[in-house]
This record gives C-alpha cells, structure tokens and sequence, in this order.
C-alpha cells in the first residue's frame, strides 16, 4: 500500500492513480492524512480490498501536489551516526547506543519543496524514515516492524554552524530550520518491498549549470541499529505515537565530510532517492 497526502487530503496511489480515501470509504476514514494513522490497522484492512486503479473515484494526479505524508508528527526523531563510514567521515566514534536528537516538527515539509539557506553550511543527509502506525511504549524488537505504518523518503538537512554551536552542541537547532525535514513522496508498507531491510539510498546535487553530481550511494543493509531494533530502543523511553517520525540515519557522502567539506548553494537542486519508495527534490534559495 502507498499511503499519501495530496493537496491535504488523505489518498491512496497506485501507478499515476490517486484515490481519496475518505471518499471511497464513505466517510469511514477521515481525509485529514495526520488523523488517518490512529486508525492504521482497520485502513491497512480496508485497503486490501480496494483496487485503487481501476476504482471509479480514481484520478491522475500531479506529483508536485503531493505533501509531507505525515503533515502534523507530534514527534520527530533523528539518529546520528547510524551507517559506520559516515561515522568515519565525520571523525567520530562508533556509537555503542542510539545517538539521539530532535527536528522540531515545524521543520516538516513536503517532497517536492523550495528551502531558504540560513546560512553558508547547509549540509545534505538522505535518510530512510520510518512513520509510526500503532506504536506504543517497551515493544519488543520481535513485534516492531507490525507497529510502524511504513517507510518514506526523507532528507535531515542541517546547518552546521548552527548544530555545533555551543557546548554541548545544539544539534536540534541546526536541523529545525524551515522546510530542513522534507518528506515524501508517499508512505510504504512494508509488504511492497522485496527486502525491506536493503534498499538503495542515493542523493544527487543538480548546478545551476545542469551539471549533475551523485554525492550519497548507500543501502540501509549498512544500518548500525536497524528499523526493529531502533523502535524498540526508542519505545523504551518513549511513547511512539501514529504519525512520528523517525530519521535512521544517513549513509557516507554528506559535505561535511568532503576534503575540502562542500555545502549547498542558492541555485542548486537536491534530489534523494531511495528504492521501492520514490525521489524527494529540494530548490536552494538565498
């Protein structure tokens, strides 16, 4: 199932079909997409019944009206250093636990979006990102896959700057500036994928010029703490909530970590790709 959010409205998609939700259930869903993953299991339920090509209510849509899947997270949560070369790029130790922080959530934002640089050294980080379905507190790994809604594509930018500043370091400040957590194109179950747990993460930078740079080629294999075990860490100390977000971390191939580092510029374009789920596309402005 790809569960989305166009113009506001909750959808399903199927090929170049989008199907309302609220509409072809007779109001037996909401079309608010945030209220739509308090009732995740009867949606998956009723989904599997409903083919949404060849529905009446069906219609081609636009990919450019699509937004962030999951508009309103009452939490987002980010993971450092999760894939052990970008670790060895930024110069730090191997975690033994979760390295933890926050994107406060009016950071959310869209797939397909232009961001404003607040500074001189936004970096890239393309990230998997896991959207909660039942959730819950102290889940046992063995069940966390079944409480998360699914996966969607997400980029954790982040002002460098900024997230060193101080000691110790505001991470969540550097990575909350508006529009830093785009999302999208849709929400994925898990059954759609071949393996769930190896799926190709890629970024790519587009000059002013054309000039098209591939900067980030990882695959989620390469996970220090993976999908199930994060989620039942984090479930230990919090309760996760249907819509929250978690950003698992970033492949090697961030600026930062470029000799010497490189950091977006006004005129560029960011597209992050991850397989089986879609592309996300960023437009820098001064």
């Amino acid at each position: 199932m790809r569960f989305a959010n166009l113009d506001g409205r909750a959808v399903l998609l199927q090929a170049d079909r989008a199907l309302d939700i609220a509409t072809a259930s007779d109001g037996r869903f909401p079309a608010d997409p945030s209220l739509v993953f308090d009732r995740w299991d009867d949606l998956r339920a009723w989904a599997d019944t409903v083919d949404v090509a060849g529905h009446e209510a069906a219609q081609p849509f636009d990919p450019q009206r699509l937004a962030a899947p999951s508009p309103r997270p009452r939490q987002v949560i980010g993971v450092g250093l999760n894939y052990a070369d970008h670790a060895a790029e930024s110069g730090l130790a191997l975690p033994e636990k979760p390295v933890v922080f926050t994107k406060f959530a009016s950071s959310i934002a869209g797939p397909d979006v232009e961001v404003s640089l607040p500074g001189d050294t936004v970096d890239w980080e393309a990230e998997l990102v896991v959207v909660i379905g039942r959730g819950g507190r102290d889940i046992p790994e063995a069940e966390a896959l079944d409480r998360i809604a699914g996966f969607t594509v997400g980029q954790d930018l982040s002002e460098r700057t900024v997230q060193w500043e101080g000691e110790p370091a505001q991470f969540s400040m550097g990575k909350s500036f508006a529009s830093f957590a785009p999302t999208g194109p849709a929400v994925v179950t898990l059954d759609e994928f071949a393996d769930p747990a190896a799926l190709a993460v890629t970024a790519t930078i587009v000059g002013e010029d054309g000039q098209e740079s591939r900067v980030q080629d990882g695959n989620t294999d390469q996970l220090v703490f993976g999908v199930a075990d994060l989620v039942a860490r984090l479930s230990a100390t919090l309760d996760l909530l249907p819509g929250d977000l978690i950003f698992t971390g970033t492949p090697p191939g961030v600026g930062a970590g470029m000799k010497p580092p490189r950091f977006l510029r006004a005129g560029e374009t960011l597209t992050t790709e991850i397989e089986g789920i879609g592309t996300i596309t960023q437009r820098f402005v001064r």
